[in-house]
C-alpha cells in the first residue's frame, strides 16, 4: 500500500501556497535587481569616457601650408595635415613602391578611399599610430630627410615603417597596412568634425 497517500495529512491550504510563491517570486526578483543594477553599472561606460567618445570640432582656418595640428580624440592622437600642391604631387611617384596604393584593406571611411585618402585634397587626417605594434611615427614632410628616395611622409622610428604623404605604408615594411583614417566631416570651409563621418 506505498502507493496511497498517509491519511494523518492536513489538507493543503491554496490561499497559503499561493501567497508563498508570490512572495518567493518577489524577493528572488528583488534580489536579482539588486545585483543586476550595479552589475551593469559597473559595466556601462562612464561619463568621462562616453564625453572622450564624443566628436570633436576643430578649426583648421589658420592652419599654414604643410603645417601638422595634432588633437586628440578617443584618447588617440589625430593628425591633420594642411597639404601644399607639391606634396599632392608627390603622391603620384611612389605609387610603385606602396604596399596598398589602392587602400583595398579598410583602414578608412568609403569616402577617403582614394589617392589622397581625404575628402579634400589639401587636408589630411589621420590617427597618429603606427599599424605595426602602436607607436607614433613622425611627419617629415621634406624630400630626402630620411634617405636619398624620400619624398616626404611619415617615419616610424621604433622599427623604420615608412608611409607617404596619404599616410600610405611602402612595401617590406613592418607595417602591415595604411595608416587609419578616422570618420570625419567639414562642417563649414575652416571646421573639421573629427569621429563623426557626416555623410
Amino acid at each position: 500500500m506505498s502507493g496511497n497517500p498517509p491519511e494523518n495529512l492536513a489538507p493543503v491550504d491554496e490561499v497559503k501556497r499561493s501567497l508563498l510563491k508570490k512572495t518567493s517570486v518577489f524577493l528572488g526578483a528583488l534580489g536579482l535587481a539588486g545585483i543586476g543594477v550595479p552589475l551593469l553599472s559597473y559595466l556601462s561606460p562612464n561619463r568621462s569616457t562616453r564625453e572622450a567618445g564624443k566628436p570633436i570640432s576643430v578649426d583648421v582656418s589658420g592652419m599654414k601650408v604643410g603645417e601638422q595640428k595634432t588633437v586628440l580624440w578617443r584618447s588617440k592622437p589625430v593628425w591633420i595635415i594642411r597639404r601644399s600642391e607639391a606634396m599632392l604631387a608627390s603622391l603620384g611617384l611612389v605609387d610603385g613602391s606602396l604596399k596598398d596604393p589602392d587602400s583595398e584593406i579598410p583602414q578608412q571611411p568609403g569616402y577617403a578611399r582614394n589617392e589622397m585618402r581625404s575628402i579634400r585634397p589639401d587636408f589630411l587626417v589621420l590617427l597618429g599610430i603606427c599599424t605595426h605594434l602602436g607607436c607614433s611615427p613622425t611627419y617629415r614632410p621634406d624630400p630626402k630627410s630620411v634617405d636619398d628616395t624620400w619624398v616626404g611622409g611619415f617615419y616610424c622610428s621604433c622599427h623604420g615603417s615608412k608611409f607617404d604623404l596619404a599616410g600610405r605604408v611602402f612595401k617590406n615594411m613592418p607595417a602591415p597596412s595604411n595608416l587609419e583614417v578616422p570618420p570625419y566631416h567639414f562642417s563649414d570651409e575652416n571646421t573639421l568634425i573629427i569621429g563623426d563621418g557626416g555623410i
